[in-house]
C-alpha cells in the first residue's frame, strides 16, 4: 500500500516545515497545495517535495484540498493542514492498519489532539475531535459546502486509536483573525443558503446555547481557565454570527421590551441551572449524591 500525503497551506512558512517533517517516514508522495501565500511557504514546501501547486486563495478552503486529491497517485491519501503533524506512533498504526485492511474499508477516522494557547484541550469541542483524514484514493472528497465539513466517502470506515497533533490557536489575535477572515463568513453563507430568518432572540440564544453546550454538556469546565475562556470565545463567535446576519438585513429594527429580554434571559437561566446540575451529577462519586442531583434536575432546582 502506498500513501500520498496532501497538505493545503496559506502563509504558514513557520509551521509547515514541522508538518512536512512529520510525514517523511510515512509518505511515498507528498503534495502541497498553496493558496497564494505571500511569505516563504512555497520555498519551505519545495525543500520537501517537488509537487507544489499554487492556487487562488478560496474562502471555501476545501476546494483546494479537493484539487490536491486529484494530483495524488498513492493507494491511500492522508489529508493534513499546515498546522498539524503525525507523531511516529500514529505513522506506525497507519502502516499496520493498511497492511491488513479489508477491501470494503474506504476510510479511517483519526482523533485530533488540539493544542490551544499552549495546552492540550481534553474536553469541549476539542477532544477527541475525530476527523476522517485517511481514505482510499478516488473514494473521498469534501462536499465544498462548509469550511468545517467532514470529508465524504461511500463505504465502510474504521477508527484509529492514536491521535494526530493540531497546533491550533496560539494567541487570541489568531483566534479573532480566523474568526473574521474565514469562519464567520462561511457560517453566514450557510445560514443565507438555508434562508434562515434571524430574530432578536438569536442575539441571546446563539451565544448562550454554544456556551452551555461546550462548557457544560461537553465538559469544557474540566479544562480549567482554558476551558472557560474557549467556551466564552466560542460564545462570542456565535454572537458575531448573529450580528453579521442582522447586518445583512440592513440592521432592521425590531421592537423589544424589557419584559421580552427578561423572559429570554430567564429561559437561558433555566437551561444554565439544568446543565450545572447535570455536571454536578456526573462528577459526583457518591451514588446517593448522583441520585439527589438527578432529582434536583428533574424538578428544575440547583
Amino acid at each position: 500500500m502506498t500513501i500520498s500525503v496532501v497538505i493545503s497551506t496559506h502563509n504558514r512558512s513557520k509551521s509547515l516545515a514541522q508538518t512536512l517533517s512529520s510525514v517523511k517516514i510515512l509518505a511515498q508522495e507528498i503534495i502541497v497545495v498553496d493558496s497564494g501565500s505571500t511569505d516563504d511557504t512555497v520555498k519551505v514546501a519545495k525543500k520537501f517535495t517537488a509537487q507544489v501547486y499554487t492556487r487562488p486563495n478560496n474562502l471555501m478552503l476545501n476546494v483546494n484540498k479537493n484539487f490536491g486529491f486529484t494530483k495524488a497517485t498513492g493507494d491511500w491519501i492522508l489529508n493534513l493542514d499546515d498546522d498539524e503533524e503525525v507523531p511516529p506512533e500514529l505513522a506506525k498504526e497507519i502502516r499496520e492498519s493498511l497492511r491488513y485492511v479489508p477491501s470494503s474499508v474506504v476510510g479511517f477516522w483519526i482523533p485530533r489532539k488540539n493544542i490551544i494557547f499552549g495546552r492540550w484541550i481534553k474536553h469541549g469541542l476539542w477532544w477527541p475531535d475525530r476527523q476522517l483524514r485517511l481514505f482510499r484514493r478516488g473514494e473521498g472528497a469534501f462536499p465544498e459546502k462548509h469550511v468545517h465539513e467532514y470529508l465524504a466517502v461511500t463505504g465502510i470506515t474504521k477508527t484509529l486509536d492514536t491521535p494526530y497533533i493540531h497546533h491550533n490557536y496560539d494567541s487570541i489575535a489568531q483566534y479573532l483573525g480566523k474568526m473574521e477572515e474565514i469562519y464567520t463568513e462561511s457560517e453566514i453563507q450557510r445560514y443565507t443558503l438555508a434562508n434562515y430568518q434571524v430574530t432578536w432572540h438569536d442575539a441571546i440564544r446563539f451565544p448562550a446555547s454554544d456556551f452551555l453546550k461546550i462548557y457544560f454538556a461537553q465538559s469544557g469546565y474540566k479544562d480549567g481557565l482554558h476551558g472557560l475562556v474557549l467556551a466564552l470565545l466560542q460564545s462570542f463567535y456565535s454572537f458575531i454570527i448573529f450580528a453579521k446576519l442582522w447586518e445583512k438585513k440592513q440592521f432592521a429594527e425590531q421592537e423589544i421590551t424589557l419584559r421580552d429580554v427578561r423572559q429570554e434571559l430567564t429561559r437561558s437561566g433555566r437551561e444554565l441551572s439544568y446543565w450545572v446540575t447535570t455536571a454536578r451529577m456526573h462528577d459526583a462519586s457518591n451514588p446517593l449524591k448522583r441520585f439527589w442531583y438527578k432529582l434536583l434536575r428533574r424538578y428544575g432546582r440547583s
